[in-house]
């Protein structure tokens, strides 16, 4: 369903080639969609520049690049000084080890999970599933909670919650051969929102990144976060 929708789409705007990203509503909220093919395209992830300062936001991480990505956004939850909640991997380089407690708030609404990726492999896996795995990545951001595991919703999302919060996350399909981000346009509960990923996105795994702050860019979509945000996921076509 979803490769169909995301052809339509693409050959509704003539703009594939120039912006992967489109709108598409579920449950009734929209939401704006980027979808990739992991063997086309390179994703990264970043948090501060080479002196060691956050972004703070995309458009100061967007000043820094010579080439735009095709997207960036919010990769994940982050302290006070916009330092990674949870792993946090860069070039290989690991600057904040994993997570496996639980407790207050979403990160800790187990079970939560990790985004990586390894060369041209993309994950998004269940934290301690990504343990056993003993993936070596070259980059990597912990969030939670899940959204999706394994084809099924978080066992503790509540159908009709009236937790509602503007959303991003981002989704693996079953054969690991697409990567798709989404962002609510309007406030969104976690039932709906993995529902979305599972059901409309065709996710076998999907991770809640972050709530109210969530931002995006790309050719024809920005939101704004009205707050810093910490990791920044982003995405690049692969060079020829």
């Amino acid at each position: 369903m979803f490769d169909m929708l995301n052809l339509l789409a693409c050959g509704l705007t003539l703009a594939c080639s120039q912006d992967p990203c489109f709108e598409l509503s579920h449950a009734q909220v929209d939401h704006i969609v980027c979808s990739f093919r992991t063997d086309r395209n390179r994703v990264e992830v970043r948090h501060a520049n080479e002196s060691g300062k956050a972004y703070g936001s995309l458009f100061r991480y967007h000043q820094n690049l010579e080439v735009p990505p095709l997207m960036s956004m919010n990769g994940g939850m982050y302290h006070e000084d916009l330092s990674p909640v949870g792993l946090y991997v860069e070039q290989g380089r690991r600057d904040q080890r994993i997570s496996t407690r639980g407790g207050f708030g979403n990160f800790h609404l187990l079970p939560n999970g990790v985004f990586w990726v390894k060369g041209n492999e993309i994950g998004v896996t269940e934290t301690r599933s990504y343990i056993s795995k003993r993936v070596a990545p070259d980059f990597a951001t912990q969030s939670g909670p899940m959204l999706v595991i394994d084809g099924k919703l978080h066992p503790r999302f509540i159908e009709g919650s009236d937790s509602l919060k503007i959303r991003n996350g981002v989704g693996i399909n079953q054969k690991g051969s697409r990567v798709t981000f989404a962002i609510s346009k309007q406030p969104v509960n976690f039932w709906n929102f993995g529902t979305f990923f599972r059901d409309i996105l065709e996710a076998e795994n999907a991770l809640f990144l972050d709530g109210t702050v969530s931002t995006i860019r790309s050719r024809n979509f920005k939101m704004r976060s009205w707050r810093s945000i910490g990791p920044i996921i982003a995405v690049f076509p692969n060079e020829p």
